[in-house]
């Protein structure tokens, strides 16, 4: 079998997610191609795993002092130079195309008819699922921007819909709990974030954040550039995770047993309702813009306990490979049964 993945580059949890598979994939008698899109190439990180990868522009949002700024989204893509690209991409000698909320490719499928699985926390939201600041776009978005014949969702608990367990990519680091806090907020103005963190004298944090170049020490705050590897080792040893409101970096933590605090994108619906999410089921805490109040309230909160979820990637891969694309009913059954909450966790 020949596969293409198409990935969503903008952030990080969809090419997190796609290592996991890519991994999973690997047990198989398949060969997979990667084409990423949404970001600029030399901006892509740590990519060895997807070999020869390919990349494209395709559509991003444009974020600044943590809001979406939708004029300058709207200025920067392209429809003219999308539909060039869906044009020029052939498709037609692959088996399937697996697809993580990345467009080009599932258009490319669509008019080619290529047969198309997406699988993504995006496609959770086809369902009744907690939602918070969603509008008739956000359905739009959601249901068109990567159309597909298969969707496979994920989320943190299946609210009695056909969607499945999140996908977490594990690496074989050691969990601990060292004496400092992950600080992970790519799209908040790192000035702000610094101002907040030294308020916390006695408090040391690790932040990883695009804007940083080299290794620095700032008073209490160690800033790291960008490092899949170094953001692993540190997520395995932090305390707890201060974060956005994505969903892949979250569910890490959650499976970690790392605290969590989440500040969502202003304007991006399906963080803030990760966000409310989160809150609802006992499993984070959330604060509306970088609080130090509420952070400080959070620091002094207890450890967490885990969420146990299975090797969702192995299984889907299995499933993918099986053809059956049509049918995933005893996928779900099987991987839900084997979740595990915390006795505090609001299911």
């Amino acid at each position: 079998m020949k596969i293409l993945y198409g990935v969503q580059g903008t952030g990080n949890g969809h090419i997190a997610r796609s290592r996991a598979m890519s991994q999973a994939l690997k047990s198989h008698d398949v060969e997979v191609d990667f084409l990423f899109s949404g970001r600029d190439k030399n901006k892509y990180f740590s990519m060895e795993q997807f070999g020869d990868y390919h990349t494209r522009r395709g559509f991003s949002f444009v974020t600044q002092d943590g809001k979406v700024n939708y004029r300058r989204t709207v200025m920067e893509n392209s429809l003219h130079h999308f539909y060039g690209e869906v044009k020029q991409l052939d498709v037609s000698h692959y088996d399937l195309v697996l697809n993580d909320f990345e467009p080009i490719t599932a258009w490319a499928a669509r008019s080619q008819k290529v047969p198309t699985v997406s699988i993504s926390h995006q496609n959770a939201f086809l369902f009744d699922v907690p939602q918070k600041g969603s509008n008739w776009i956000d359905s739009s978005v959601i249901q068109h921007f990567a159309p597909s014949q298969y969707q496979i969702g994920l989320h943190w608990y299946h609210f009695g819909q056909p969607i499945l367990p999140p996908i977490v990519h594990t690496n074989g680091h050691e969990v601990t709990s060292a004496n400092f806090v992950l600080i992970y907020l790519p799209f908040e103005n790192i000035r702000t974030i610094i101002d907040v963190l030294v308020r916390f004298v006695n408090q040391p944090f690790i932040c990883y954040h695009p804007e940083i170049g080299d290794q620095k020490q700032i008073e209490n705050i160690q800033m790291m550039p960008l490092s899949h590897e170094g953001f692993q080792r540190d997520l395995h040893r932090c305390q707890g995770v201060i974060a956005n409101g994505g969903f892949e970096l979250p569910s890490e933590a959650l499976s970690l047993g790392k605290k969590l605090l989440v500040k969502p994108l202003d304007g991006q619906f399906e963080q803030q309702s990760n966000a409310a999410t989160l809150e609802s089921l006992g499993l984070a805490q959330s604060m509306d813009f970088l609080d130090a109040s509420v952070i400080r309230t959070w620091l002094d909160e207890k450890q967490a306990e885990r969420v146990t979820y299975p090797n969702v990637a192995a299984e889907i891969a299995q499933w993918i490979v099986a053809g059956k694309w049509d049918c995933s009913q005893q996928l779900r059954q099987s991987l839900w049964e084997r979740v595990d909450f915390p006795s505090y966790a609001s299911i």
